[in-house]
């Protein structure tokens, strides 16, 4: 039977099936990406062994689980885990330490299914330790350097175009300003620094040594970069992106108007979806209002109204690049101006998407070949 899970290494690279038999509350704290929470006990019964276990100790504990999870609820926990099994024969399953509910986890299945399935050794726990090391040994042994650019001039599409681009703002499900929110919600923290330190991972077995990061605050919409990371980044070399006032101004319509519409309609549908997304930029444009003034919010708010009232009407988005225009020259391009002169030394490159990415992919070169 596979029960020395020790490699997690490879559990991460191969994307393993993984079961993750805690409660769901500890389950939504975080967990890693594609897993299942098929739970040995919910949330009220965790609690309930958790007090018998304060109160009277181990054994009292474990008898009052098996006098709670018994009989068909016990069966249909038993079916769910065996139908992964079958689904999954190269997987694991844990805990949050690899140590009573897994094995118990193990026990039933072994003797009510016939079915023997390997656990990981340190469980969650083990697991997470293992994630937050690859992204401090990252830090500490790689390359980093930053792209920077005025607001929608594509430093997303660039890190696309990188082997060694890191996404922080597509890991944390927010294009990392204000009018960032997806129509889905962002993930837990714990569940963004995993996705990140799983994709560091990746790609440093590839033998990757230098990333590409947006050039980001400490928060991407509410979620923290983690900090090693953030500090590092704060020293790294910049490489600007430069893009004409038009580009960019059509690059956001598509991203916060036409994109962002078709998300919440296809998670909401049509008619919910629609005033859901309307909400959504109003809402944006508001949590601004006081670095914007009162004139001056009142003004793109009553552009904004009628926009949406058109697009709603006839689904024409043109009016929207009143706004748009307002936001980029009068408030995101001089903030961004500043920004860019206080950081003036660390540029070390600058042009248009095409000799950025070019750059960019020469300097990952040069340092592979070093």
């Amino acid at each position: 039977m596979r029960d020395n899970s020790a490699d997690l290494r490879e559990i991460f690279l191969r994307d393993v099936p993984m079961m993750d038999v805690r409660a769901p509350v500890e389950f939504t704290k975080g967990a890693f990406p594609g897993v299942v929470n098929l739970p040995l006990m919910n949330d009220v019964e965790r609690q309930k062994v958790g007090t018998s276990y304060k109160q009277d100790g181990q054994q009292a504990a474990i008898e009052l689980g098996h006098k709670l999870v018994a009989g068909e609820l016990k069966q249909a926990r038993i079916d769910a885990w065996a139908s992964f099994t079958r689904n999954h024969p190269e997987g694991f399953l844990y805990c949050f330490r690899g140590g009573l509910r897994s094995q118990i986890t193990q026990q039933w299945l072994k003797s009510e299914a016939g079915i023997e399935y390997p656990r990981v050794i340190g469980g969650y726990k083990a697991m997470r330790s293992f994630l937050i090391e690859v992204t401090e040994q990252a830090v500490a042994e790689c390359d980093f350097v930053l792209i920077g650019g005025l607001t929608g001039s594509g430093k997303t599409e660039v890190l696309q175009q990188l082997d060694n681009g890191l996404d922080l703002e597509g890991h944390a499900n927010h294009r990392g300003s204000s009018f960032g929110k997806h129509a889905t919600p962002q993930p837990g923290q714990i569940d963004f620094e995993n996705l990140l330190a799983v994709d560091i991972l990746k790609k440093r077995a590839r033998q990757l040594d230098q990333f590409v990061v947006e050039d980001e605050g400490r928060i991407v919409g509410s979620r923290a970069v983690p900090l090693e990371l953030y500090r590092t980044m704060q020293d790294a070399p910049l490489v600007w992106l430069e893009d004409s006032f038009d580009s960019r101004v059509e690059r956001i319509l598509k991203d916060y108007v036409t994109d962002l519409c078709a998300e919440f309609i296809a998670v909401q549908g049509v008619e919910t979806g629609f005033a859901a997304y309307a909400e959504r930029l109003k809402q944006s444009l508001s949590s601004i209002v006081r670095r914007l003034g009162g004139e001056r919010y009142q003004r793109l708010a009553a552009i904004m109204d009628s926009a949406l009232a058109e697009q709603a009407r006839t689904g024409a988005v043109d009016s929207h690049r009143g706004w748009i225009s307002g936001m980029l020259s009068e408030y995101y391009d001089p903030m961004y101006a500043f920004q860019r002169d206080s950081k003036d030394a660390r540029v070390e490159f600058s042009g248009d998407q095409g000799a950025v990415v070019e750059y960019l992919k020469q300097r990952n070169r040069s340092r592979a070949s070093a």
